[in-house]
């Protein structure tokens, strides 16, 4: 689908009062991060999105791609999916490999060729844990789930919106899993606390009292900031990995690092 925005048109916060963001269209290939503190109506914006809502929920938003609504037979049809989902919990529940998962969805979404492989290669570089065909979806760690669906997101699925909500402790590498999605034309929003994965955003919509509160745009000396954190945050990783193979940790890695 040749989706090149959406758009969200503000409603009410918790107490009934107007969101102070009036409308916000976010564009192919932008990122969009969604911060605030616990309880101040993250979850709400995505959901919203995901329900592509027409004021019919509590927060009374309108959601438009392309600014229209979108048609109902579109909103139906499990082939037109306009929405994809990403979250720090999920886990598969069909006990089946993951070869035949990635067939299956294929001729879902109407997809003749074989994409297994490349599907598979393509989780393989964002998680340590190496995926094969004949595993299990049920015996796939966190890591392992997050990484295949956000393959499988890029190379199948081909709802032009991703939502992804924490996926900061999910066990991949998160940079490479956002920019591959960007990369294969998504608009991407990302619910997070993290502050790589809010500085990597182009713009962040700040939530209060279950709404839109206001608009901060990331600037250079963000930009800046965001690439030394992804430093250190590589260097988490691949600490990481040297303690679930029972490697030992070198202190010297530490010793001239300077950012």
């Amino acid at each position: 689908m040749n989706i090149n925005s959406i758009t969200i048109i503000g409603g009410y916060d918790k107490v009934g009062n107007k969101e102070n963001i009036e409308e916000l269209t976010i564009h192919k290939g932008e990122i969009v991060g969604i911060v605030g503190p616990t309880g101040s109506g993250k979850s709400s914006v995505i959901s919203d999105i995901e329900q592509i809502a027409q004021g019919d929920t509590f927060s009374r938003r309108r959601i438009l791609f392309d600014g229209k609504v979108p048609r109902p037979g579109i909103v139906s049809n499990p082939r037109k999916k306009l929405v994809a989902q990403l979250s720090q919990t999920m886990n598969f529940l069909a006990d089946m490999a993951v070869g035949d998962f990635i067939l299956l969805h294929s001729k879902c979404r109407g997809i003749r060729e074989n994409r297994v492989r490349k599907v598979i290669e393509l989780a393989n570089t964002l998680t340590g844990e190496p995926i094969k065909r004949d595993d299990n979806l049920t015996t796939l760690s966190g890591g392992q789930s997050r990484a295949l669906m956000v393959a499988d997101i890029a190379l199948i699925s081909n709802s032009p919106v991703v939502l992804i909500d924490e996926i900061e402790n999910a066990g991949i590498k998160k940079k490479e899993a956002i920019e591959l999605l960007v990369d294969s034309g998504k608009i991407v929003l990302i619910v997070t606390h993290d502050p790589i994965l809010a500085l990597m955003s182009h713009k962040r919509i700040v939530m209060k009292k279950g709404g839109m509160d206001k608009l901060v745009l990331t600037n250079s000396e963000e930009i800046n900031f965001s690439k030394k954190l992804n430093f250190l945050d590589e260097i988490m990783l691949d600490m990481r990995e040297k303690v679930r193979y029972g490697e030992k940790l070198d202190y010297r890695q530490l010793e001239n690092l300077s950012i």
